[in-house]
């Protein structure tokens, strides 16, 4: 019997780390850009560290008992059984004088902004897992491939997880990007799936990509983690200040509530519009994803004149109601005066114009 026991769990971890060895999983960084990583303030013990202590589960909670819950208990209306409903803008021929965005659900959008096209977080597999079909899109969210993308100038990735780095579009995306923007470490994965190191902008926190034509990224912290395999936290996870001659946008990945929105906002606020992830919490796990009411405190502590929630309505990372988060952020805006911007995904978004109106999509879909 321990003879067949432990052939069975050898078979296990055998099968595991030839499944791991899938280029999906990305690298590690090694060589110069691990030296470079070593060198930030942000890097201690081996990986990088948030700002203020920030555990992955909330005090009081075990990781056993979340993936138990998460496994056995049946959350109601997690998943629509509807079709979300979306539009499709033909991102080729947009006038290259507009200021658009361009939703794709979860944390993937599409900017121009001043003649640039900035492509943010894209997720259009289909999926949001190394395993297939089991973090599946919901239906009517897969409205765009890479082939609805026009020349990218700016691939901008938050952090490496995979809800916000999918290697299938990525690896799509290689011949039509001329720069990716990511955080220290990240640009290992990058290198492994063909992409050349002279695409690649790997910066700290608190530094600036020079974009041209006055237009100037700054990275800036976030309350979050990263990580692709087992080990946490070995590339750095960011959020971006996108500013222009005319304008200041609020790039903010995944984060938790803490004091670097209020930093943020004194130094780079107030901003034209704030984009934060309303979506995926949980009580459990309140360090690294803000919820609904911290959503509405990081924009205010942004200056944020307008706030575009995104994190939601395409895949399924939490046990709440898959339209919770857009009925909460409405409520809580409508509350504190806060103009919020909730296009369907695919509806272009006009930059220069306050008084364009959305539609409550989401309202009587099941």
């Amino acid at each position: 019997m321990m003879f067949v026991l432990l052939t069975i769990v050898v078979l296990l971890a055998a099968t595991v780390w030839l499944y791991m060895r899938q280029d999906k999983f990305g690298a590690v960084p090694t060589g110069a850009r691990l030296e470079r990583m070593k060198q930030s303030p942000h890097y201690k013990d081996g990986v990088f560290q948030n700002i203020h202590h920030t555990p992955s589960l909330t005090e009081g909670y075990s990781m056993l008992g979340v993936l138990w819950d998460f496994i056995v208990t049946k959350y109601p209306h997690t998943i629509p059984v509807d079709r979300i409903p979306s539009l499709k803008t033909d991102l080729g021929h947009l006038n290259p004088e507009e200021d658009v965005l361009v939703w794709f659900g979860h944390s993937s959008y599409f900017i121009q902004l001043e003649g640039k096209k900035i492509l943010v977080d894209p997720v259009l597999s289909g999926n949001a897992s190394p395993i297939g079909g089991t973090n599946k899109s919901f239906l009517g969210t897969d409205t765009y491939t890479v082939a609805d993308l026009p020349a990218i100038d700016y691939l901008i990735i938050s952090h490496d997880h995979y809800d916000h780095l999918d290697y299938e579009t990525v690896k799509a995306l290689e011949a039509k990007t001329a720069h990716v923007i990511c955080g220290l470490g990240v640009g290992a994965h990058f290198e492994k799936w063909g992409y050349p190191a002279d695409k690649i902008i790997e910066k700290d926190w608190n530094e600036e990509v020079d974009l041209g034509k006055g237009m100037v990224i700054h990275t800036t912290p976030a309350r979050h983690f990263s990580g692709r395999a087992f080990k946490r936290n070995g590339t750095l996870w960011m959020s971006m200040v996108l500013q222009t001659p005319n304008k200041k946008i609020f790039v903010g990945g995944d984060s938790g509530y803490d004091t670097h929105f209020a930093e943020i906002g004194a130094k780079y606020g107030p901003f034209d519009l704030a984009i934060l992830e309303n979506g995926q919490y949980n009580d459990r796990w309140h360090y690294i994803h803000c919820l609904p009411d911290e959503v509405i405190k990081a924009a205010q502590d942004l200056k944020a004149k307008k706030l575009f929630p995104v994190h939601s309505s395409k895949f399924k990372l939490a046990n709440h109601p898959w339209d919770e988060p857009l009925i909460k952020i409405k409520e809580n805006a409508a509350k504190n005066n806060l103009p919020l911007i909730t296009p369907m995904i695919g509806e272009k978004v006009d930059l220069n114009n306050d008084q364009q109106q959305f539609k409550d999509w989401w309202l009587g879909l099941h």
